[in-house]
């Protein structure tokens, strides 16, 4: 059973899922970062200064607060800035993903696309053959 559950862990296409895993877990932290920290606020300068962070709708009568941490103390929000954040995420992970794909199989296309070598018979064989087809003919 260890002989079976090592060659399974380390078959090609397990590490190949972990090695994703890990580098899709970075990935998403650089996203994150780029989404928060530059293009949110580039959207909140276009819309006036709007930090959709704070976009929230209380659904509690006595929520009143100004701000989105303020609010879920006094009560329950639903949080819909945030997940416009989330969105904006998950659409630049989708296209930068999108892309890649494109590219990988752009180069598929044109690895397929090549010609196949035409493999040339040594001067050896090319004799020997004609000396094959001469004694056929006797």
């Amino acid at each position: 059973m260890l002989k079976e559950f090592k060659e399974f862990a380390l078959k090609g296409n397990v590490m190949d899922l972990a090695i994703g895993v890990i580098i899709g877990a970075a990935f998403s932290g650089i996203v994150k970062s780029m989404v928060d920290d530059v293009i949110m606020p580039i959207i909140g300068a276009i819309t006036g200064g709007v930090d959709f962070s704070n976009f929230f709708v209380g659904l509690a009568s006595n929520v009143d607060a100004t701000t989105l941490d303020a609010a879920k103390e006094q009560g329950a929000v639903l949080a819909y800035g945030n997940f416009i954040t989330a969105t904006v995420n998950f659409l630049i992970i989708a296209f930068v993903l999108f892309m890649a794909v494109r590219a990988i199989n752009s180069m598929k296309r044109k690895e397929e696309a090549k010609p196949a070598p035409v493999a040339t018979k040594p001067p050896e064989v090319e004799v020997l053959e004609e000396i094959r087809d001469l004694l056929a003919k006797k």
